[in-house]
Protein backbone atom coordinates (compact mmCIF):
# COMPACT_ATOMS: atom_id res chain seq x y z
CA UNK A 1 0.00 0.00 0.00
CA UNK A 2 1.50 3.34 -1.03
CA UNK A 3 1.79 6.52 0.95
CA UNK A 4 -1.16 8.93 0.90
CA UNK A 5 -1.78 12.61 1.64
CA UNK A 6 -4.11 14.37 4.07
CA UNK A 7 -5.06 18.06 3.60
CA UNK A 8 -5.39 20.23 6.70
CA UNK A 9 -6.88 23.73 6.62
CA UNK A 10 -7.73 24.37 10.30
CA UNK A 11 -6.64 22.71 13.52
CA UNK A 12 -5.25 19.71 11.60
CA UNK A 13 -2.44 22.03 10.48
CA UNK A 14 -1.01 22.58 13.95
CA UNK A 15 -2.43 19.54 15.72
CA UNK A 16 -2.65 16.74 13.18
CA UNK A 17 -2.65 13.98 15.78
CA UNK A 18 -1.36 11.32 13.40
CA UNK A 19 2.03 10.09 12.21
CA UNK A 20 3.32 11.50 8.94
CA UNK A 21 6.68 11.58 7.18
CA UNK A 22 6.43 14.85 5.25
CA UNK A 23 4.55 18.14 5.45
CA UNK A 24 4.20 20.57 2.56
CA UNK A 25 2.31 23.80 2.13
CA UNK A 26 -0.51 23.08 -0.33
CA UNK A 27 -3.32 24.88 -2.15
CA UNK A 28 -6.75 23.43 -2.76
CA UNK A 29 -8.63 25.03 -5.65
CA UNK A 30 -12.42 25.26 -5.71
CA UNK A 31 -12.88 25.47 -1.93
CA UNK A 32 -12.21 28.13 0.68
CA UNK A 33 -11.66 28.06 4.43
CA UNK A 34 -14.81 29.47 6.07
CA UNK A 35 -16.53 29.71 9.42
CA UNK A 36 -19.55 27.93 7.94
CA UNK A 37 -20.27 25.17 10.46
CA UNK A 38 -22.60 25.85 13.38
CA UNK A 39 -21.13 24.52 16.61
CA UNK A 40 -23.49 23.75 19.46
CA UNK A 41 -21.13 21.47 21.40
CA UNK A 42 -17.41 22.36 21.14
CA UNK A 43 -17.51 26.13 20.51
CA UNK A 44 -21.09 27.01 21.32
CA UNK A 45 -24.29 25.75 22.91
CA UNK A 46 -27.84 25.07 21.81
CA UNK A 47 -28.80 28.44 23.29
CA UNK A 48 -25.85 30.31 21.72
CA UNK A 49 -24.32 28.36 18.82
CA UNK A 50 -20.86 29.29 17.64
CA UNK A 51 -19.04 28.76 14.35
CA UNK A 52 -16.15 26.52 13.35
CA UNK A 53 -14.22 26.08 10.13
CA UNK A 54 -15.21 24.07 7.11
CA UNK A 55 -14.13 23.87 3.50
CA UNK A 56 -16.89 25.50 1.48
CA UNK A 57 -17.28 25.87 -2.29
CA UNK A 58 -15.50 28.67 -4.09
CA UNK A 59 -12.07 30.26 -4.21
CA UNK A 60 -9.01 28.44 -2.97
CA UNK A 61 -7.48 27.52 0.35
CA UNK A 62 -3.85 27.36 1.43
CA UNK A 63 -3.18 24.72 4.05
CA UNK A 64 -0.81 21.87 4.76
CA UNK A 65 -0.58 18.45 3.15
CA UNK A 66 0.75 15.59 5.24
CA UNK A 67 2.25 12.50 3.61
CA UNK A 68 1.34 9.42 5.60
CA UNK A 69 3.04 6.02 5.21
CA UNK A 70 0.75 3.55 3.47
CA UNK A 71 1.13 0.97 6.23
CA UNK A 72 -0.56 3.44 8.62
CA UNK A 73 -3.56 4.10 6.37
CA UNK A 74 -6.10 2.09 8.35
CA UNK A 75 -5.02 3.60 11.69
CA UNK A 76 -4.84 7.20 10.42
CA UNK A 77 -8.14 7.01 8.54
CA UNK A 78 -9.89 5.61 11.63
CA UNK A 79 -8.47 8.50 13.68
CA UNK A 80 -9.52 11.13 11.10
CA UNK A 81 -13.03 9.72 10.79
CA UNK A 82 -13.49 9.72 14.55
CA UNK A 83 -12.23 13.31 14.73
CA UNK A 84 -13.94 14.82 11.67
CA UNK A 85 -17.14 12.84 11.13
CA UNK A 86 -18.70 13.09 14.59
CA UNK A 87 -21.90 14.81 13.41
CA UNK A 88 -21.48 14.06 9.69
CA UNK A 89 -21.40 17.78 8.82
CA UNK A 90 -18.25 17.03 6.81
CA UNK A 91 -17.92 14.74 3.82
CA UNK A 92 -14.70 12.82 3.37
CA UNK A 93 -13.34 13.40 -0.13
CA UNK A 94 -10.32 12.75 -2.30
CA UNK A 95 -9.24 16.26 -3.29
CA UNK A 96 -6.49 17.36 -5.65
CA UNK A 97 -4.08 19.72 -3.94
CA UNK A 98 -1.06 21.48 -5.38
CA UNK A 99 2.01 21.07 -3.22
CA UNK A 100 4.55 23.84 -2.80
CA UNK A 101 6.85 21.73 -4.97
CA UNK A 102 4.36 22.19 -7.84
CA UNK A 103 3.13 18.60 -7.88
CA UNK A 104 -0.59 17.87 -7.84
CA UNK A 105 -1.53 15.03 -5.49
CA UNK A 106 -4.73 13.40 -4.27
CA UNK A 107 -5.35 14.13 -0.60
CA UNK A 108 -8.01 13.12 1.88
CA UNK A 109 -9.93 16.19 2.97
CA UNK A 110 -13.14 17.09 4.75
CA UNK A 111 -15.63 19.34 2.95
CA UNK A 112 -18.76 20.80 4.56
CA UNK A 113 -22.05 19.16 3.56
CA UNK A 114 -24.20 22.08 2.45
CA UNK A 115 -27.36 20.03 3.07
CA UNK A 116 -26.51 19.33 6.72
CA UNK A 117 -28.47 21.28 9.34
CA UNK A 118 -25.19 22.59 10.84
CA UNK A 119 -24.21 24.33 7.60
CA UNK A 120 -24.35 28.07 8.31
CA UNK A 121 -23.98 29.20 4.70
CA UNK A 122 -21.89 32.04 3.34
CA UNK A 123 -21.55 34.74 5.99
CA UNK A 124 -19.98 38.16 5.89
CA UNK A 125 -17.15 38.75 8.34
CA UNK A 126 -19.53 40.93 10.37
CA UNK A 127 -22.22 38.23 10.52
CA UNK A 128 -19.66 35.61 11.54
CA UNK A 129 -18.25 37.87 14.27
CA UNK A 130 -21.74 38.46 15.69
CA UNK A 131 -22.41 34.70 15.88
CA UNK A 132 -19.03 34.00 17.47
CA UNK A 133 -19.21 36.73 20.12
CA UNK A 134 -20.09 35.20 23.47
CA UNK A 135 -20.46 31.61 22.23
CA UNK A 136 -18.83 29.07 24.54
CA UNK A 137 -18.79 25.30 24.27
CA UNK A 138 -17.15 22.23 25.72
CA UNK A 139 -13.80 23.18 24.13
CA UNK A 140 -13.93 26.81 25.24
CA UNK A 141 -14.87 30.23 23.93
CA UNK A 142 -15.53 30.59 20.21
CA UNK A 143 -13.49 33.82 20.10
CA UNK A 144 -10.47 31.89 21.40
CA UNK A 145 -10.85 29.32 18.60
CA UNK A 146 -10.87 31.99 15.88
CA UNK A 147 -8.04 34.08 17.33
CA UNK A 148 -5.92 30.95 17.92
CA UNK A 149 -6.56 29.80 14.35
CA UNK A 150 -5.49 33.15 12.90
CA UNK A 151 -2.38 33.22 15.12
CA UNK A 152 -1.35 29.77 13.89
CA UNK A 153 -1.98 30.74 10.26
CA UNK A 154 0.13 33.87 10.72
CA UNK A 155 2.94 31.82 12.30
CA UNK A 156 2.88 29.55 9.23
CA UNK A 157 2.82 32.61 6.95
CA UNK A 158 -0.58 31.67 5.58
CA UNK A 159 -2.82 34.63 4.88
CA UNK A 160 -6.58 34.34 5.10
CA UNK A 161 -7.91 37.89 4.79
CA UNK A 162 -11.54 37.00 5.53
CA UNK A 163 -10.69 35.07 8.70
CA UNK A 164 -8.27 37.82 9.76
CA UNK A 165 -11.13 40.32 9.37
CA UNK A 166 -13.38 38.18 11.59
CA UNK A 167 -10.63 37.96 14.22
CA UNK A 168 -10.16 41.74 14.10
CA UNK A 169 -13.88 42.27 14.64
CA UNK A 170 -14.04 40.00 17.68
CA UNK A 171 -10.78 41.31 19.15
CA UNK A 172 -10.42 44.94 18.01
CA UNK A 173 -7.40 45.52 20.22
CA UNK A 174 -5.51 42.84 18.26
CA UNK A 175 -3.25 44.23 15.55
CA UNK A 176 -3.76 42.92 12.01
CA UNK A 177 -1.24 40.56 10.39
CA UNK A 178 1.96 42.28 9.50
CA UNK A 179 1.07 45.28 11.66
Amino acid sequence: MGDFWVFGYGSLMWRPGFAHVETQRARLFGYRRALCVTSHVHRGSVEKPGLVLGLDKGGSCVGLAFRVPGDLKQEVMAYLRERELVTNVYEERQLTVRLRSGADVAAVGYVVDREHHQYAGHLSAEEAAMRIAGAVGRSGPNEEYVINTVAHLEAMRIRDHWLERVAALIAPQRSPAGG
